[in-house]
């Protein structure tokens, strides 16, 4: 998870978009991926010819609870779902492609950051495994995760830890990207569930876990206002996918007349009843993670909230000081271009599916301390979830 083997020009890992310092994602609006340098907010879109091609379109979700059997979909838009009926178990934009053996849509869901030209691959000619990724070779010999396995047979220390945490391996040539995958999900799954809130303890009867402020707002949550609507569950998610109005910023996804745009849902089911559609997120360890939205368009859980409310006038009125986007000319000529389009903006507003709803300064107030108590002590300091280095020696800090 944090060894930069795994990308392309060996220059980014999983963490340097989810790093525990970070709530398991980065703090920004948009990722920086591969060319950029440093961690967290301080990570800046790099220099000269390795520089960043784009921002990554979508906010790094954070990792939080994942491995639990109710995430059968990941990705914003859900393009990886459990399915019994394919060869592998899952939905996923490869078909039939996917490797069989995957443990859970988690260890589905670290196969594909590796593939992305932007995210961990490289571009076309600048290794073989950006070559590979631009040429759309995924699976097979030859292929991106066919390369990465490689990479990892050649490493002693690897070899000895598959070999140990693996029945199916006894010498480095059985070693595959599916291990890694499935090693991959297996930590996250461990080191970030999250499940010993205040509000946990509540259930559980600890009556005196929460705060009276939290609790009305829990009452809040759960009745008048309606977030449970769709926040519902154990991790106050309903895991399906609406329109909520949320702001696009950023580069897009590449639909609409523009090609600024995100479809959302509707990328992967062709239905346009499904645009600007996206995943509801689970709200555990929620003030943690943020920016919040899929494109992280809100720097402030104050101002997410008060946007649920009334969506259509936040995203009329939006505050773009709240976007966390390291700067460069180009890239900034591409932040705003659907927000500034009236026309862009309307469809967004026409998809949105939440009645604005009164609410009052104290009731937004008691909100938040509920949501602060679905925090899990626990997860504010993961100091300890960080190696010091990895098997390949590549630098883990820069």
């Amino acid at each position: 998870f944090f060894d930069k083997i795994l990308s392309g020009n060996k220059n980014i890992s999983c963490a340097s978009c989810h790093h525990p310092f970070g709530g398991t994602s980065d703090g920004l609006s948009l990722p920086i991926g591969e060319g950029g340098r440093g961690f967290g907010v301080a990570r800046n879109t790099g220099s000269g010819s390795e520089a960043v091609v784009e921002r990554v379109p979508r906010n790094a979700p954070h990792i939080f609870n994942l491995g639990a059997k109710e995430f059968t979909r990941m990705f914003h838009d859900g393009r990886v779902t459990a399915d019994p009926s394919q060869p592998s178990g899952f939905q996923s934009p490869v078909g039939t492609d996917l490797p069989e053996g995957l443990d859970n849509p988690l260890a589905v869901q670290a196969m594909f950051p590796v593939t992305s030209g932007t995210e961990m691959a490289g571009q076309h000619g600048e290794n073989e495994i950006g070559t590979a990724a631009t040429s759309g070779l995924l699976a097979g010999p030859g292929g991106v995760w066919d390369l990465l396995a490689q990479r990892l047979k050649d490493i002693p220390e690897y070899v000895t830890c598959f070999t140990e945490a693996f029945d199916d391996i006894d010498e480095a040539s059985d070693i595959t990207f599916v291990h890694a995958a499935n090693a991959i999900a297996a930590f996250e799954a461990v080191a970030w569930r999250a499940d010993q809130s205040p509000f946990d303890r509540h259930l559980r009867g600890a009556r005196d876990s929460m705060s009276g402020e939290a609790l009305a707002g829990m009452d809040l949550f759960y009745g008048r206002v309606g977030c449970a609507d769709c926040h519902s569950g154990t991790f106050q998610t309903d895991q399906e996918f609406h329109a909520v109005a949320m702001p696009q910023i950023g580069p897009g996804k590449g639909d609409g007349p523009s090609g600024h745009e995100d479809f959302g849902l509707a990328r992967e089911t062709g239905d346009s009843a499904d645009r600007f559609k996206f995943r509801t997120p689970t709200l555990r360890n929620v003030e943690l993670t943020g920016p919040w939205g899929h494109s992280g368009a809100y720097n402030s859980l104050d101002a997410v909230v008060r946007h649920h409310f009334d969506p259509v006038q936040h995203l009329e009125n939006y505050d773009r000081a709240h976007a966390v986007l390291p700067s460069r000319l180009d890239l900034d000529a591409l932040d705003f271009v659907v927000q500034d389009d009236p026309a862009l903006r309307d469809a967004i507003a026409t998809a949105n599916e939440l009645k604005s709803r009164p609410v009052n300064e104290r009731q937004i107030q008691e909100l938040i301390a509920f949501l602060r108590a679905l925090t899990d002590p626990a997860s504010v300091d993961l100091r300890i979830d960080v190696p010091m280095s990895v098997p390949s020696g590549l630098t883990v800090f820069d």
